[in-house]
């Protein structure tokens, strides 16, 4: 049976391409919200202070109540097309995260 706890989606969206982004926005909103999920950041204000060098313009952070709904998201034929448009137009990493501590 699939855990409970929450989830994460962490994102480095670098745009390669500007062409996307207005058609993207408000499907994404509307999807999210729909699967549950809340976006807790969406910035270009960001600095790495670990680690090796990762530019990217975007740091994205969602909220899901599950690994369920996250992916429900990321495979809602709506989406399809403007997920495509995403990864075309810029360089792009999506972590999903269990939100749980392994270790404490």
């Amino acid at each position: 049976m699939e855990n409970a706890n929450n989830y994460y989606s962490v994102l480095d969206v670098t745009p390669t391409t500007d062409a996307w982004i207005p058609d993207y926005l408000p499907v994404a909103n509307r999807l999210a919200a729909k699967h549950g999920g809340k976006y807790l950041a969406r910035t270009a204000s960001h600095e790495q202070v670990e680690g090796e060098a990762n530019a990217a313009g975007l740091r994205v952070i969602i909220h899901w109540p599950s690994k369920e709904a996250a992916l429900a998201f990321m495979n809602d034929p709506e989406y399809a097309a403007h997920l495509a448009a995403r990864t075309a137009g810029s360089t792009s990493n999506h972590y999903l995260i269990e939100g749980k501590d392994e270790f404490g």
